[in-house]
Parts: C-alpha cells; sequence; structure tokens
C-alpha cells in the first residue's frame, strides 16, 4: 500500500512538472518581444524659438550607447540618413536624424520643421538652423543622458557642428562632411568657431572639395583630428555613405576607423 502511494505521488508530480514547461518558454518569448525595437521612431519637439521640430530616432537595444545627432544638408531633410542611421546602429550607436528649418525634401522625405517655420513666417537660412540642432543636442541630453555624444553634420550643418562643437561642453566628437565658409554667425567665420574645438574631429568631402575646408582643418587645436579624401571623385555631404555612390564603402571605412578610435 505505501509503495502505491509513493508511485502515485511520483506520477502527479511528473504531470504538474510536464504542465508547467510550456508557460516558462512563453514567457520566455514575452521578453524576447519586448526587446524587440522598431525604427525609427517619429519624435517631436520644440526649437528655441517655439518652431516644432521633427526627427527619427534609431534606437539600439541598448540607451546607454554612445549617441549620434545627424544633421542634413541643405535642400535636405532627415531623409538623408534613411540609410545611414540603421548601419550606426549596427556600429553600436543610438542615432537621431532631425529636420532643420533651412531645407527642403530627400528620399521622399518632406521636411516638417522647413515648413511649421515658413508657417509662422520664420526665416530659413543657414544660421537659423543652428537653434534647432541646439535643440537636439539639449533634448539628446534631457531624454537619454548619453555617456558619449556626437554630432554629425551634412554640407552647411556641417559647418554647424564647429559652432556647437566650440560651444557645448557636452559635444564628445564632430564628424563633418563637406563644411565650408558657408556663412557666418555672430560676426564670426566657421574657423574662429573650428579654432575653439578641443574634441575629435572628422573631416570629409569629395576630393575637389578639399580646399573648401583646409583652413578649417588647420585651425582645429585637437590632436585628434582626422582629414580624410577617397581615391575616387566622391560626392558632396553625407550622402557619400548612400550605397549607389561608387565610394560609399571607402567613406564608411574612413568613419568606422574614427568612431573607433574614439570609442571611450
Amino acid at each position: 500500500m505505501i509503495f502505491l502511494v509513493f508511485a502515485l505521488v511520483m506520477i502527479s508530480c511528473n504531470t504538474n512538472s510536464e504542465k508547467t514547461e510550456p508557460k516558462i518558454e512563453e514567457k520566455k518569448e514575452a521578453s524576447k518581444e519586448e526587446k524587440k525595437i522598431e525604427n525609427p521612431q517619429t519624435i517631436k519637439f520644440p526649437s528655441k524659438d517655439g518652431i516644432e521640430i521633427k526627427g527619427n530616432l534609431y534606437m539600439t537595444n541598448n540607451k546607454d550607447n554612445p549617441f549620434i545627432l545627424l544633421f542634413h544638408q541643405a535642400g535636405y531633410s532627415r531623409g538623408e540618413y534613411l540609410e545611414i542611421a540603421p548601419k550606426l546602429n549596427a556600429l553600436g550607436y543610438n542615432c537621431l536624424a532631425i529636420d532643420q528649418r533651412s531645407g527642403k525634401e530627400v528620399n521622399n522625405v518632406i521636411n516638417e520643421t522647413h515648413l511649421a517655420a515658413e508657417k509662422a513666417g520664420k526665416p530659413t537660412k543657414y544660421p537659423d538652423a543652428l537653434q534647432d540642432a541646439q535643440a537636439a543636442i539639449d533634448y539628446v541630453e534631457k531624454e537619454f543622458s548619453p555617456k558619449e555624444l556626437i554630432i554629425w553634420g551634412s554640407s552647411y550643418s556641417a559647418s554647424l557642428t564647429f559652432i556647437l562643437g566650440a560651444e557645448n561642453k557636452n559635444v564628445d566628437a564632430i564628424l563633418a562632411f563637406s563644411p565650408g565658409e558657408y556663412f557666418t554667425y555672430d560676426g564670426k567665420t566657421i574657423s574662429d568657431y573650428a579654432s575653439k574645438v578641443t574634441v575629435p574631429v572628422f573631416i570629409t568631402s569629395a576630393k575637389n572639395e578639399e580646399k573648401s575646408w583646409k583652413k578649417i582643418y588647420e585651425v582645429i587645436p585637437s590632436k585628434d583630428k582626422v582629414a580624410f579624401l577617397p581615391k575616387g571623385e566622391g560626392v558632396h555631404g553625407s550622402k557619400a555613405l548612400w550605397e549607389k555612390q561608387p565610394d560609399h564603402q571607402e567613406y564608411w571605412d574612413a568613419v568606422k576607423n574614427f568612431l573607433k578610435s574614439i570609442k571611450q
């Protein structure tokens, strides 16, 4: 009789154990789904003068990863980085690409900050976009407090990054694609601001554009500065990294090497 009771208890335990196993697996699967991030996420936040800025947020699975702010070139939008930002995610960087008020459309993405500024009767020249870029820095600092913040500009916004780098202590590095003396700000040239940038800097462009930024590069006091030109002709701005460009891999290799050299 004792043996019979013992056998029934063992059978009952085995049965209960088998019933609970699928529940454990279901929890694991749910956990995997929770970690899945859909990119890009559309966000909005105000600029310094209240104009609404629209941005595409590209997050990795680790919010503590280094953060890159992506600014587009003239006549463009945040759509300049549709192809670039996911690749930066794969390298371990969280990214935010914004619409600055000086721009229009690229890759079927309309610049909505530009539309909002025009509707409000605000000027949309290159220097007017500085407040949008500064607002993006402030937003990322407030929402994510990144341990490392990198700013990345294209054409006129590449020039803006030197003003931002000179005036923001929380900027840890700069990537400037095709910068130049496109405008002055507060009576100062881009070289004036670049001369106060002490963080690592990467500058590149099309081969025939070197003269546009050579003096800017020369006055940068940072010992961690890199100038890159492709073997081919190259192209203007961040679109040099688009896959359809003949020299895109050469540009990517240079970018990766720079990011690797400054990784904290």
